[in-house]
C-alpha cells in the first residue's frame, strides 16, 4: 500500500467528509456523497488488489449507503420539488 491510488483515496475520503461536514448546502453534501462513492471504489480496488477483504468489505458496504445518499439529495422525488 502507500501507492498514488492510496493517497488519492485518502485525500478524496477527506474532501469528501468536509464537504458535507460544513455543511455548504445541497449541491455540496450532493458532491460530497459522489465522491465517496469514487473513494469507495478506490478503496474496494485497494483492498482486493492487496488481499485486504475487509477492507474491500467494509467499503463495499460504504459504497451502498453512499450512492443511497445520492439518491436522497439528487435524485429523490420529495427534494427534486423543493428545490422547484
Amino acid at each position: 500500500m502507500n501507492g498514488p491510488i492510496d493517497w488519492a483515496a485518502s485525500i478524496g475520503a477527506v474532501l469528501a467528509a468536509s464537504m458535507i461536514a460544513f455543511d455548504l448546502g445541497r449541491r455540496a453534501t450532493a458532491w460530497g456523497f459522489v465522491l465517496f462513492c469514487v473513494v469507495s471504489v478506490m478503496w474496494i480496488y485497494i483492498g482486493l488488489s492487496t488481499g485486504a477483504i475487509p477492507l474491500a468489505a467494509m467499503n463495499g458496504v460504504l459504497l451502498l449507503i453512499n450512492a443511497w445518499g445520492v439518491w436522497q439529495y439528487w435524485f429523490h422525488p420529495k427534494n427534486r420539488a423543493a428545490e422547484a
